[in-house]
C-alpha cells in the first residue's frame, strides 16, 4: 500500500513488439519489406533507411526522423503507395490504371497491345510505363494506326521494347521495308537507332 501513491500510471496503449531493419530505397521510391513494397518520398532514392516493423504498421525513418508510415500488408509482390511520395510526373497518372492503357492499345492493334503489355509488366511500378505508352499512342496519330502496328511488330521482333525504338523505326521507315520477314540467322538484324544511317547514306 505504501508504493501505490507513488506508482506511475499505466501506459495508455499496451506494449507492441517491433523489429528493426535497414532497407535501401529503390529507383521506384519503394522499399522492400518481406516481399511487399512500400513507398517513401521519391527524393530519398538510393538512401538507406531504418524501418520499424510492428504487428500493424511499417515506419521508415531517416536519421531518426520518420519519413513514411504505412499499414502493414501481408500480400507479397504488391505495392503500397502514397500519392505525396510520388514525383509530379507520376501523380498525374495516379487515377489511371493499366487496364485503361491496355484498352487504348487494343484499339490500335494486337502488336501495339503486346508491346504496351510488355512495357507495363516490366516496370517496378505501372505508372512508370504510362508515359512511354502514351508516347507510342501519339506516334499512331503522327504516322497512322497501320504504320504504328507494323512498327510495334518490328520492335517486338528485335526486342526493342521502348518508345524510342518505335519512334526510330517509324522515322527511318523500317516498318515499310518488308521488315516483318526477318533476315536469315546469318544476317544481323538491322538496328533501329538514329545514329546508324545505313550503307545507302554514303552512296
Amino acid at each position: 500500500m505504501f508504493d501505490q501513491p507513488h506508482a506511475l500510471a499505466l501506459p495508455a496503449k499496451p506494449y507492441q513488439f517491433a523489429e528493426w531493419k535497414i532497407a535501401t530505397v529503390n529507383i521506384d521510391y519503394h522499399i522492400e519489406i518481406e516481399q511487399h513494397y512500400y513507398s517513401v518520398p521519391y527524393e530519398l532514392k538510393g538512401e538507406k533507411l531504418q524501418v520499424r516493423l510492428s504487428a500493424n504498421t511499417i515506419e521508415a525513418l531517416r536519421k531518426g526522423q520518420r519519413v513514411a508510415t504505412h499499414l502493414r500488408s501481408l500480400v507479397p509482390h504488391r505495392h503500397t503507395t502514397l500519392k505525396e511520395h510520388m514525383p509530379k510526373a507520376h501523380q498525374q497518372f495516379l487515377d489511371w490504371t493499366p487496364s485503361r492503357i491496355l484498352r487504348w492499345a487494343q484499339q490500335l492493334g494486337p502488336n501495339t497491345e503486346k508491346l504496351v503489355t510488355h512495357i507495363l509488366e516490366n516496370k517496378p511500378h505501372p505508372q512508370q510505363g504510362f508515359r512511354s505508352c502514351l508516347g507510342i499512342f501519339r506516334l499512331g496519330k503522327q504516322y497512322s494506326k497501320e504504320r504504328l502496328e507494323a512498327a510495334c511488330a518490328y520492335a517486338l521482333s528485335i526486342h526493342g521494347f521502348f518508345y524510342k525504338s518505335v519512334e526510330s523505326i517509324l522515322k527511318h521507315g523500317l516498318d515499310q521495308k518488308n521488315t516483318l520477314t526477318l533476315p536469315s540467322p546469318e544476317e544481323p538484324l538491322p538496328l533501329a537507332h538514329p545514329n546508324i544511317r545505313g550503307k545507302e547514306y554514303y552512296q
